[in-house]
């Protein structure tokens, strides 16, 4: 697959194949592509918490808030849950991570999942006192992102729009995933 293949493949996925599993391996290969990244400064402010056990998974699922434009519905059942979770954290030991950088690491986790056949779900709504509270982890750690990981289940698709068109993702009556995106020529400004 060529880069664009992977880019545009590289979708957000909220319903995982449960029948496949997520190791804290397959967690670990994935942070490890984000430490070959580029960010402001070469701080390396992001640290990583990775959750593959099952106990800790249902902590994490309970305390983030899944795909806000389908309001009718409260994230996957089970056996269509993500596999296991990345958490990025900014350490005050170690000052705060640059936008850019969280931004960085996000897509960087997601186009590895992708290479591997896998995909992620990445959300900033979150409890985040919560989610430290089941991983045991202390006042200097800042939940930045969450990441989902797991092996898609279902069918997502770019739908092309014109600037001023819905942008809201939705689901059709196959419950194929649609994602409307602005086509290239409309997010130009000097046309």
């Amino acid at each position: 697959m060529n880069f664009k293949e992977l880019v545009k493949s590289n979708r957000t996925c909220r319903r995982y194949d449960g029948t496949k599993s997520i190791t804290r391996q397959d967690l670990l290969d994935l942070v490890d592509l984000v430490r070959y990244a580029p960010c402001g400064k070469n701080k390396q402010a992001l640290r990583f918490a990775l959750v593959a056990d099952e106990e800790t998974k249902a902590k994490v699922f309970d305390n983030i808030f899944w795909a806000g434009y389908l309001r009718d519905w409260d994230g996957p059942v089970e056996g269509e849950r993500p596999g296991g979770y990345i958490l990025a954290f900014e350490d005050s030991n170690y000052g705060k991570a640059m936008t850019e950088d969280i931004g960085i690491a996000a897509q960087t986790l997601g186009l590895g999942a992708r290479a591997e056949g896998k995909a992620v779900c990445i959300f900033r709504a979150y409890r985040e006192n919560e989610i430290k509270e089941a991983l045991g982890l202390g006042d200097n750690l800042k939940l930045v992102l969450v990441v989902a990981v797991g092996y898609p289940l279902e069918e997502v698709v770019i739908d092309d729009i014109h600037e001023g068109d819905d942008i809201k993702y939705y689901r059709d009556q196959d419950q194929v995933h649609h994602v409307p995106k602005i086509v290239t020529e409309d997010l130009l400004i000097n046309k």
